[in-house]
């Protein structure tokens, strides 16, 4: 992962967490990759970046859609529903029927 974008953007950003799943599926050949990142708490959260701010992105051969999810609830929720939200936009890409708009 380029530091710059570290720098840049924070660890918890649409940026770092593209550049994850970029990153994987080179890495690794694979033909879908997810990544996460985000605030489950209890601690850690901002007035910029609360607890429960997580960026989804799922890169399906050469097409990377990413998410931003506020959730709310313990960490445990937070990561359970993170999970979820990440295997239905990786379904949904391969489907064809993803309907964000944001993608790289």
């Amino acid at each position: 992962m380029p530091e710059v974008l570290l720098a840049s953007y924070g660890a918890v950003s649409a940026e770092v967490a593209c550049a994850m799943a970029e990153g994987l599926q080179k890495k690794t050949g694979c033909d879908v990759a997810l990544a996460v990142t985000g605030i489950a708490g209890p601690d850690g959260g901002t007035d910029e970046k609360p607890i429960g701010l997580v960026y989804i992105a799922v890169r399906y051969q050469d097409k990377t859609v990413h998410k931003e999810v506020r959730l709310n609830g313990n960490r445990e929720r937070i990561r359970t529903m993170t999970a979820m939200h990440a295997m239905n936009m990786a379904r949904c890409l391969i489907l064809d029927c993803y309907d964000g708009v944001d993608e790289k």
